[in-house]
């Protein structure tokens, strides 16, 4: 096989590869499009019965299960928890966002 064919070979595994990378984009922003979804309800839920917006507890039982999972899967731990904590401050926001609104009404 000649180096210009080994070149366009190679292109074509790399656009295969590039085009599943887009869909598994495409699946996580749908996928924390939802959770979003679900946290926001948490959220009210939270606010409606005075609960405060963070729940360290859980949060530390997720990071924990989050980090057996990614180890699980062979994905660095370290990193699934700087990506769960990244989500976790962003629902903690919205939670207190949602809990300021509520003790204005």
């Amino acid at each position: 096989m000649s180096e210009i064919d080994k070149t366009e070979e190679a292109k074509v595994i790399l656009g295969g590869l590039r085009s599943s990378i887009d869909n598994i984009d495409a699946a996580l922003v749908h996928m924390l499009a939802e959770r979003f979804r679900c946290t926001q309800a948490v959220g009210e839920l939270k606010a409606t019965h005075g609960l405060p917006p963070a729940d360290p507890a859980r949060e530390k039982l997720q990071i924990e299960r989050l980090r057996r999972l990614a180890a699980e899967a062979n994905l660095d731990p370290d990193f699934a928890e700087k990506f769960l904590n990244f989500i976790v401050k962003e629902v903690i926001r919205h939670h207190e966002a949602i809990a300021a609104e509520h003790s204005t009404d």
